[in-house]
């Protein structure tokens, strides 16, 4: 069954009475080269447990299957289990979980699924839950890689460099754990529904030690957090909002001065390395 068959799919969709949400950000493939490409470019083979979120009616899942050692796909909609029931009926290497990824104890679900594989991450990720499931699955440090689709946006925050408008916390959050690359796009025209949007697929290969040494990780993000809070004021402004319990503006302006930073200097022109220097001048004094 060819699932990325625009006939195919319409065919199967009515024989369920599906219907699209866009609550849930469901947008279906209808080109295969894509998660062919997708499947490949995450370098997919048979020691690999992948977990697969939003699955749809299984296309990428499909072509998962054929190299990975196993794929757990997780699909929050339930309208959709009987589809993947059918689609995926003679993978044996595949299992679908009806649930909500953002509520699930990964590392679990990794230790009971997964034994003895490698897990890493594919998918194509529903657009309405990009930033904070991005966010789970890097913060619970178990999966090699990372290699989905999201949102061109999103992958360009990801990969901007500082001094950049797209540059930001999300930014240094990503690149301190993982090493991302942006692979190709994928055009509207690939989807049904076509969504508003370019997507890109991205990768991300977990770094073996976080990219910068710092003194205390959780101030290391509390400081860059406090830093784009108020994304247009100098920095000793935006470090008040969050250490100003703590610390005057004067003391502020000496510890940037000792960190040689500028007086004027806004987050976004400070690199992952500034920020670890600022962090520990700051844990210094706290």
């Amino acid at each position: 069954m060819d699932l990325c068959n625009i006939n195919v799919i319409k065919v199967l969709l009515a024989k369920y009475g599906f219907r699209f949400s866009k609550s849930m950000g469901q947008n279906f493939l209808v080109e295969s080269w894509v998660p062919e490409r997708l499947v490949l470019e995450a370098g997919v083979n048979n020691t690999h447990g992948v977990i697969e979120i939003g699955p749809g009616i299984g296309c990428l899942t499909q072509k998962l299957a054929e190299t990975a050692g196993k794929v757990v796909a997780i699909e929050l909609d339930s309208k959709l289990i009987p589809v993947l029931n059918e689609t995926l009926a003679d993978r044996e290497n595949v299992e679908v979980i009806n649930g909500d990824a953002l509520k699930i104890n990964i590392p679990a679900l990794i230790e009971e699924k997964l034994p003895g594989l490698t897990p890493i991450v594919c998918a194509n990720l529903p657009y309405n839950i990009t930033s904070p499931i991005l966010t789970l699955l890097i913060s619970c440090g178990r999966f090699e890689s990372i290699t989905v689709m999201i949102q061109k946006e999103v992958a360009k925050r990801i990969c901007a460099k500082p001094g950049t408008a797209d540059y930001g916390s999300f930014t240094l959050f990503v690149n301190y754990y993982t090493e991302p690359k942006i692979l190709f796009d994928v055009s509207p025209g690939c989807f049904i529904p076509q969504p508003k949007v370019t997507s890109s697929v991205i990768s991300m290969v977990t770094r073996k030690t976080p990219l910068v040494s710092v003194n205390d990780e959780k101030l290391l993000f509390r400081v860059i957090r406090a830093a784009f809070s108020m994304r247009r004021k100098i920095l000793v402004n935006s470090l008040m909002s969050s250490f100003g319990n703590k610390f005057d503006k004067g003391d502020i302006a000496d510890i940037l001065l000792e960190c040689g930073f500028k007086p004027l200097v806004r987050g976004e022109d400070l690199s992952l390395d500034d920020f670890a220097r600022l962090s520990d001048a700051i844990g210094c004094r706290l």
